[in-house]
Formats: C-alpha cells, sequence, structure tokens
C-alpha cells in the first residue's frame, strides 16, 4: 500500500512525499518534485519489493553513528540550552563507543549491549559506577538522536530504542538536613572564602530555588520592595515568583548595597558576566560542616521537608517548589502525616465533639 502527500513549503515550491508500506518490509519513502516522478517510484518499489528484489540500501548504510551524533550536536543541541552541557556528555560517550557502527547495523541488542558497559564503568565525574537513573538519560538523548535521523533527516528507518524497555528507578531520594546538620553548614559557609555562599545557600533553603536559577539571577529579577525574586528561566519553562523573607530578605539587602554595579548579574564571577560557579565552595563547606551524603539539589529537599514538616500541604509545597503535578512532591507525604492527621482529628473533634 502507498501513500502520496502533496506538500508546499514557504516559497511555494511543491513537492511530493511517498511512503510505500508492505507486510514484512520497513516502510520505504522518498520525496521528487513532479507527481509522475513518485508514482514511478511507488511501482517499482513495490515490484522489486514482491518480487524479492528490493535490498536495504538507505540513508543508513550511508552514515555512521558518529556523523549522526555530530550532526545532532551541531544543529539540535543548541536549542536545548539547559540541558547542553549534561546531554553534550553522554552524546560524546555514545560517540566514543559507538560511533563507528553503521546507522543501518545499530540495533536494540547492541544498544542494550552498550548500556550495560556504560553502568559496569565508572563515571569521568566523581569516578562512582553510574546508576539506572543516569544510564536512561543517556539512552534518552541518544533515542532523540535516533528519532531526528528518522523522522526529519530520514537517515534511519526506525528508531531501535523504542524496543528498549527503559530500567526501572528507584524512588527519590529524600535527604534533608537535620537541625543540629543545618547549623554546622550554615557556619561553615560563613567562614567561606566565597562571598556568595551563605546568601545562595540561605536562598535554597529559604525558597526552594534550584542551583542554577539563583546563579542565574539578574538585578532586574530581584525586587526587595515586594520581596520577590522573578525567575524567568525555569525547569519546566514556567516563571516563578520567590518570596524573600526573614534572613533572605535582609541578606539581599545587604548584598545590594554593597554589590559592584558593574554587574548585571546578582552572583556574577570573576569576569562579571558568568554566572559564579559555587560548586566547590559548596563541596569544602560540605566537608568543614564533616556533612556526608548531601548534594546541593538536597537543600531543595530540605526547604520542601521543613514545609511539610510546619504543615504544607501537598500543594502548597508544589506551588513553592514550581512542580506542576503533585506526583513531584508525593515522596514528601509521610514528613506531613502527622499534621494530615492533626486536621481529621479537628474535624473530627468540631463534628462529634469530645465523644
Amino acid at each position: 500500500m502507498a501513500s502520496i502527500e502533496k506538500r508546499t513549503s514557504s516559497d511555494g515550491a511543491t513537492s511530493y512525499r511517498v511512503k510505500v508500506r508492505l507486510k514484512g518490509c520497513p516502510i520505504q519513502s522518498a520525496t521528487f518534485e513532479r507527481l509522475t516522478d513518485a508514482k514511478k517510484w511507488v511501482q517499482d518499489t513495490e515490484s522489486a519489493i514482491r518480487e524479492g528484489r528490493h535490498f536495504k540500501t538507505s540513508e543508513a548504510k550511508k552514515h555512521t553513528a558518529k556523523e549522526l551524533i555530530n550532526r545532532y550536536i551541531k544543529e539540535i543541541l543548541p536549542r536545548k540550552p539547559k540541558s547542553f552541557v549534561d546531554q553534550k556528555i553522554q552524546l560524546d560517550w555514545w560517540k566514543d563507543n559507538i560511533g563507528a557502527y553503521l546507522l543501518s547495523d545499530i540495533t536494540p541488542s547492541l544498544i542494550t549491549e552498550y548500556r550495560g558497559k556504560l553502568l559496569s564503568e565508572p563515571s569521568k565525574r566523581g569516578g562512582i559506577k553510574r546508576t539506572d537513573a543516569t544510564a536512561n538519560r543517556y539512552c534518552a538523548v541518544l533515542s532523540h538522536c535516533f528519532t531526528t535521523a528518522f523522522k526529519e533527516w530520514e537517515w534511519m528507518q526506525e528508531n531501535p530504542m523504542l524496543r528498549i524497555k527503559k530500567l526501572k528507578e528507584p524512588r527519590g531520594r529524600v535527604r534533608f538536613l537535620s537541625d543540629e546538620e543545618r547549623e554546622k553548614l550554615m557556619q561553615a559557609c560563613k567562614e567561606s572564602q566565597s562571598p556568595f555562599l551563605y546568601l545562595l545557600v540561605v536562598l535554597a533553603i529559604s525558597a526552594g530555588a534550584r542551583k542554577m536559577e539563583l546563579c542565574s539571577l539578574n538585578w532586574e529579577d530581584v525586587d526587595l520592595k515586594r520581596g520577590i525574586i522573578i525567575l524567568h528561566d525555569t525547569k519546566n519553562g514556567d516563571r516563578r515568583a520567590l518570596p524573600l523573607v526573614g534572613i533572605a530578605k535582609d541578606l539581599m539587602k545587604e548584598h545590594f548595597k554593597n554589590r559592584n554595579e558593574n554587574a548585571n548579574r546578582v552572583f556574577p564571577a570573576k569576569n562579571l558576566i558568568d554566572p559564579i560557579d559555587i560548586r566547590t565552595p559548596f563541596e569544602n563547606a560540605l566537608i568543614k560542616a564533616e556533612i556526608k551524603d548531601f548534594r546541593w539539589h538536597d537543600l531543595r529537599h530540605s526547604c520542601a521537608s521543613y514545609l511539610a514538616m510546619n504543615g504544607a500541604t501537598l500543594a502548597e509545597i508544589a506551588g513553592v517548589l514550581g512542580h506542576k503535578t503533585l506526583s513531584m512532591v508525593k515522596r514528601y507525604s509521610h514528613i506531613s502525616d502527622a499534621h494530615t492527621a492533626g486536621v481529621v482529628e479537628r474535624m473530627n473533634s468540631k463534628i462529634f465533639g469530645g465523644k
């Protein structure tokens, strides 16, 4: 069975997209400028398939995985600035390991084999073995490469990744600072050589902001009179307002008074243009405070956990953290169980009295 789709480009040029579907054979497709050429190609292709004369001579035999990944990095990855760095590292790993294979030779079993290698070897960043969740991220970006090659570039006739099951990931962890840990960390941050670390950690705990959301702030995003910070470029794509209250607001006012007027960024690097890299000062503060198994993102978990312990509902926590659904904050539900029990107890007391 064949289908011919007429297409008209923005400049008025007409083309004909043809697809031939026959049982037992991958979909064959091609594009022609003339309808007569498209119809002739359909007849020739269908005859060749039925008579066993059709061989797989598609673009997949002309390009390697390395060529595909390089083109993806050049044309597609710049459109994803938030994930550019991480996905570039992931794609480079795939290029180093399967780059020499022709696209026509890449199969689900081959990808699964190299996924096993990915899990068995230590990462270059940190030297620890990768988790199943990390392997899924590596596979996801490779899958998008294959989808782009299939749908947009016509280099492949299918995405082999679609036949591979994702690895089961553990529940999202909830690691938050105890009162003692928080006091020790805050003191270590105050004593840090980084002039911004203490304020950044206070903001992260106070409002649950992500590291890059804070480090990328410009002064026009901060409204000290109203006591809010506007995040324009968040992970889910929505604008979000962070409340500035208490010590966080006081510290921001002081920081504004002492700011470098040549820098538009709230937390600039030494060149006053790029955002500050706070990773090393934070890791040093953790070591000094003797806090183990803790990452910057756990400051966000700490904020959510403190909210839950102080009676915030899951909907309220989701609103503070900027989650569109409650599924991401259900990990904190056990923390707010006592608050939930209190609500039920007050309702029962009001309805049934002391009985």
